[in-house]
């Protein structure tokens, strides 16, 4: 006997999850008009103020480049030393892995003080120096200052249109020229704002500590704000007889940025460089919460709200689809077969070919079962950090003022996201062993899939970094912190949420499998041929944000459109899962109830296409990439983007899937 009041109410559910979605889309696409207009700051660290003649001085980074994209020490090159020597600054996981390491810098400023000031002349250079100089110059690499929290910035002008860029170059090479110049010369400009009260309500992110400035801290507080830090770097060859008879910090005449080749720095050697700057301080009407708006001011608005309105054309298109496929195929087929007698069931059950047929072999028991458990767990884990980072970070609480913060939250909702996948996966291999037996060696595969093969490209990748002498190269103590972050945190919670799926109430599976499996009629072309084609359709939602994602990463461009990207999310979860249940449909018509893997590989073959495209990237945008090793760097963390989104778009295509084969065949009762 058949009935369709479990699939009705199937569909029912189906139905209302898809208008909550895009209601929920609506809502995101409000809240990304509206937020721009609201007066709560969250983005920054603690709001500084400086008194009159205060002294402070920016802090140095490690040098980077889009040539190489392997950071180096900043003092690795003859620069001038701090009087009281080099000191480290407390740097947090996520900057110690993205290679940033903070120094102090023999720069001093006096708040709204204009001085012009000499630093040191260095000894003559050898023959190695000016190898390295030259190399660093020829490599483009970028000297990066951070003065307040705020990254210096420098302005280039081409035809017309102004661009700016953090950092300025260790030197240059003139056109139709065989000379490198270095710059030693630089001309800051401090914008300050002063403090004037009011009452924005600013949250602090940043390195200093969280806290809620109040109104009573702003009644007291007095002085300059900083509002930006920009720089004209300059090469100026100095009278060396003159410089030498001066200290660290005299005064020195101001000098404009010379055009002339002879009149600047040429790196040779036995040279001896004279390291001098200026400092001028300028009012700017920039209030401290609005200071980072020249960092993360928003380009191609219109392309990301072409890219979300692409993805939405895509999911009704899909949706259309799944409709037809519900309210039509499917229950049309349920209300013929519910009519007809036994006799006639059975008779028609002979002639009808489709889904129908596989109800005894659709919940058979797939090939590589435990790697499928695994692979879903750790799938659950990532998507579920992507969530709740990019929310986060959509409300601000992971701007780029906190530097290292969004990586740093990333690997610490990993770890205790650990219980959530341990649960999935247990349970998942539960209903398809139908019992617990096994479920710690289920645990364990889950905690150590994922991470172990990104902790061994991490350290075939840091071997190419250590041998480089980068400052990129993760320090031994690193290893060790992730590795107790890994066995200490991950892979306990792993093992109690497997734990917890063990006690959990049994999926009971709606048929028998059969003891004599289900031949399956050959095919003029490989089903797999489908799955990954499959794969384009959620490519198409997210390659566009993809391309501003790999800027940010491999082009040192701020990437701030977390609203956006929060949206492009939700959207590419409705189309994996969209094209996932009406692949699986597909392979059950034609009697192919193999379907387990893929369901998985429906949505999850996008992978393949974001590697091909990250690919693509490295040869047209990132023509200049220069280095078997920098392309080693560069190939090896796309392959684990790769692998960590083949997994979370996999397990989202086949737990819909599952839910969709389970109220399917749940509506077909089997005498």
């Amino acid at each position: 006997m058949v009935t369709v009041e479990k699939f009705e109410i199937c569909l029912r559910r189906i139905a209302s999850m898809r208008s909550s979605c895009f209601i929920y889309v609506a809502l995101l696409i409000s809240l990304l008009k509206l937020a721009p207009s609201s007066s709560f700051y969250l983005p920054g660290s603690y709001m500084h103020t400086y008194p009159q003649g205060q002294t402070i001085s920016p802090k140095v980074n490690s040098l980077t480049s889009f040539e190489t994209e392997i950071p180096f020490d900043y003092y690795s090159l003859p620069y001038c030393p701090p009087e009281g020597g080099i000191k480290k600054s407390a740097e947090n996981l996520g900057e110690l892995l993205m290679g940033d390491r903070i120094d102090n810098s023999p720069y001093q400023f006096r708040v709204n003080v204009n001085e012009s000031l000499y630093l040191c002349t260095t000894n003559p250079l050898s023959e190695e120096e000016v190898k390295l100089l030259k190399q660093r110059t020829h490599d483009l690499y970028q000297v990066n200052m951070i003065l307040d929290n705020l990254p210096v910035r420098r302005s280039t002008e081409q035809n017309g249109v102004t661009f700016y860029w953090t950092g300025f170059p260790v030197g240059y090479t003139p056109l139709r020229s065989n000379e490198d110049y270095i710059i030693n010369h630089l001309k800051f400009t401090v914008f300050y704002h002063e403090y004037e009260g009011g009452g924005v309500g600013i949250i602090d992110t940043g390195e200093e500590g969280m806290g809620v400035i109040t109104e009573t801290e702003k009644n007291t507080m007095s002085g300059f704000e900083i509002v930006g830090f920009e720089v004209v770097p300059c090469s100026v060859k100095r009278n060396l007889a003159a410089m030498s008879k001066l200290k660290m910090y005299s005064k020195v005449d101001p000098v404009n940025c010379p055009l002339e080749p002879d009149k600047s720095q040429v790196i040779r050697e036995k040279e001896r460089i004279s390291f001098t700057y200026e400092v001028v301080f300028v009012k700017s009407d920039i209030r401290w919460p609005s200071r980072w708006d020249a960092y993360l001011k928003m380009e191609g608005a219109k392309v990301h709200w072409f890219s979300i309105m692409n993805s939405l054309m895509v999911i009704v298109f899909l949706a259309g689809i799944v409709f037809v496929i519900f309210l039509r195929t499917v229950r049309r087929d349920l209300t013929r077969y519910e009519e007809l007698d036994k006799e006639s069931q059975a008779q028609m059950n002979e002639e009808l070919s489709g889904w129908k047929l596989v109800v005894g072999d659709v919940f058979r028991e797939p090939n590589f079962s435990k790697l499928l458990c695994v692979m879903v767990g750790d799938g659950v884990q990532i998507t579920g950090m992507a969530v709740v980072t990019i929310v986060f970070a959509a409300l601000g609480f992971m701007s780029p003022a906190s530097r290292g913060m969004l990586l740093t939250g990333m690997i610490v909702l990993y770890q205790f996201l650990g219980i959530v996948s341990g649960y999935v996966g247990v349970r998942l291999w539960r209903t398809i062993k139908g019992g617990s037996e096994g479920w710690r060696s289920v645990s364990w595969s889950i905690s150590c899939f994922f991470p172990g093969i990104a902790f061994l490209v991490l350290c075939i990748l840091n071997f190419m970094l250590w041998g480089s002498k980068s400052t990129g190269a993760l320090p031994i103590s690193l290893f060790f912190t992730l590795l107790s972050l890994w066995f200490c945190i991950s892979v306990p919670l792993t093992l109690l949420g497997g734990f917890l799926g063990t006690r959990a109430e049994h999926i009971q599976l709606p048929a028998r499998t059969n003891q004599i499996p289900r031949e399956i009629p050959a095919r003029k072309y490989p089903s797999w041929l489908l799955v990954v084609g499959a794969g384009t359709l959620p490519f198409g939602t997210l390659f566009i944000e993809l391309f501003f994602i790999l800027s940010s990463i491999w082009l040192g461009r701020f990437y701030y459109v977390f609203g956006f990207l929060l949206v492009v999310l939700l959207l590419l979860v409705i189309v994996c899962a969209e094209v996932s249940v009406i692949l699986t449909y597909m392979h059950l018509c034609v009697e192919d109830w193999q379907w387990w893997w893929k369901a998985f590989f429906a949505s999850g073959s996008v992978a393949v296409y974001v590697f091909l495209y990250s690919i693509n990237y490295l040869v047209f945008q990132l023509r200049s990439l220069s280095g078997p090793v920098s392309a080693m760097l560069y190939l090896g963390y796309s392959l684990i983007m790769a692998l960590a989104i083949m997994l979370s778009t996999g397990a989202i295509g086949f737990l819909v899937s599952f839910y969709f084969v389970h109220y399917l065949f749940s509506s077909v009762k089997i005498d």
